[in-house]
């Protein structure tokens, strides 16, 4: 992938330097997001739903006097165009590799896009607290991968760090800044704003909100902005911290508040008109609107929080290859949207009879009323490959729309009385929802204990609307008797 340049030539007299804006690549687990964590005092790591990023999300520092800006980028296959789109808007790139496992796929696909970006680079060799420092196995993997390191013929700058002591962070960010000073990073005050649209999602109370790496000029609340498939007014600007701002220059990540229309997550924005090559280059999130329903086929409404995580969805529901599979159903994507999922997708899903998909979002209360009483499947989870797991388990037969359900309790939580019980468990078998009817079952051999309906389910702090098979869950719930741990709760047909 070619490096994006902006088309705009800056007034070239009273230029100033700008800060470098880093992306850091790597394959899964191999300690990005950690060592972002240690660098920024916050614990971003412990947030992320599973201990996977899932979204590109900007961050600044400063260190010795210097601001950097960082872009995380999701590891997993599945987030290919996500970390396309952060090399192509970095200055730098910070290839992390685990000092413990080595060059592994994904590090190969971070190799060829940084190359193919023309982005300079450094390599983190992650995790040497598990290695005692040594770092030998890891640079020998890199090397056969064809990055030259220096002092082993090439010119690569490289340094071992560790997210658990803090071991070579502060090395790390003295190359980063060197590196910054080699590159000699200029802006024009002058020049109109202009950047790049890291992310965009609807948000039901603000609107349409764009998160921006700026890269020319400052931008103003109340700037007219616009890129090659959106235009609006800044009306709400925000720094990285969500905190509100009047004016912010590059290379600062900004969050706009303001589009009419959802731009294209990697497109070019810019203050006042775009040049006829910015206008050529959106980048725009799937999308399938209309799609008619298949017989004997998975028929898919997707949502998700925002327009990157829509994208990775889509690819890796579409990467399933079921329809080669002998008897099993092919997967028909009907619709992809951003936002929450609402009544009138839940209205779509009985008119084609589809199941809907969320991801990273919430069902809102009149559609989650109008799903249960229409018996609508609705699946959501905070992480992509739970969903493809569910999706999988509809295809093969494992479960259904209207499969019956059993959890085993495996936690007891409270029990103050009967008709509010919280417990926690496995689901076992099929598919548990609200407002279902379930019996008791305890002992050995099992007997009835008793009866009881789910009143909601919650995974983690969300309330969820279905859980498949092998999901750990927390049921609220209305019993006849005191629920026990072991006890199996088997929904009725």
């Amino acid at each position: 992938m070619a490096k994006e340049t902006l088309q705009h030539s800056p007034v070239q007299t009273g230029l100033k330097t700008r800060p470098p804006v880093v992306v850091v690549m790597g394959h899964v687990d191999h300690g990005k997001t950690s060592l972002l964590d240690y660098i920024r005092k916050a614990n971003v790591a412990e947030r992320e739903a599973g201990g996977i990023t899932q979204a590109v999300g900007a961050y600044e520092i400063e260190h010795g006097g210097k601001k950097i800006t960082f872009i995380d980028t999701p590891g997993h296959e599945a987030f290919t165009a996500m970390r396309s789109r952060g090399a192509s808007i970095a200055d730098l790139a910070i290839l992390v590799v685990a000092a413990d496992e080595g060059v592994k796929p994904q590090t190969k696909e971070a190799i060829t896009i940084i190359e193919g970006s023309k982005t300079p680079f450094i390599v983190a060799f992650t995790k040497i607290d598990k290695t005692n420092g040594v770092i030998d196995k890891a640079r020998n993997d890199l090397m056969s991968a064809g990055v030259l390191l220096e002092g082993f013929g090439g010119q690569v700058s490289y340094h071992g760090v560790s997210s658990k002591t803090g071991e070579g962070v502060n090395d790390l960010l003295d190359l980063i800044i060197l590196a910054a000073d080699l590159e000699d990073l200029k802006y024009s005050p002058k020049a109109p704003a202009a950047g790049f649209v890291l992310e965009a999602r609807r948000d039901p109370r603000r609107g349409i909100e764009a998160t921006v790496i700026i890269k020319e000029g400052a931008l103003h609340r109340g700037d007219m902005i616009r890129t090659a498939s959106a235009s609006g007014k800044v009306k709400i600007l925000e720094n990285f911290l969500e905190k509100t701002a009047n004016e912010l220059e590059p290379s600062s990540p900004a969050v706009i508040i303001g589009f009419e229309a959802l731009p294209g997550v990697g497109e070019i924005f810019a203050v006042g008109e775009l040049k006829e090559a910015e206008k050529s280059q959106a980048v725009k999130a799937p999308a399938q609107s209309g799609s008619k329903p298949k017989a004997n086929a998975l028929n898919l409404i997707l949502k998700a929080s925002d327009a990157g995580s829509l994208e990775a969805l889509s690819v890796v529901l579409k990467g399933l290859d079921a329809g080669k599979k002998a008897g099993n159903k092919e997967i028909a994507i009907l619709d992809e949207s951003v936002g929450d999922i609402t009544d009138g997708d839940i209205k779509h899903a009985i008119a084609t009879g589809a199941t809907i998909i969320g991801f990273k979002n919430k069902v809102e209360k009149a559609a989650r009323n109008l799903a249960e009483a229409q018996s609508v499947s609705v699946i959501t989870s905070n992480i992509v490959y739970d969903l493809s797991a569910a999706v999988e388990d509809f295809l093969t037969g494992a479960a259904g729309p209207a499969a019956a359900g059993e959890l085993e309790v495996l936690a007891v939580f409270n029990q103050e009385k009967s008709d509010k019980q919280l417990v926690g468990g496995r689901v076992i078998a099929g598919t548990f929802r609200p407002k279902t009817s379930f019996e008791i079952m305890r002992g050995n051999p099992a007997a009835s204990a008793g009866t009881g309906r789910v009143m909601s389910l919650r995974e983690k702090k969300s309330e969820i609307f279905t859980a498949e098979k092998g999901k750990e869950i927390g049921v609220f719930a209305n019993a006849s008797t005191m629920i026990q741990m072991g006890d199996k709760l088997v929904v009725k047909k």
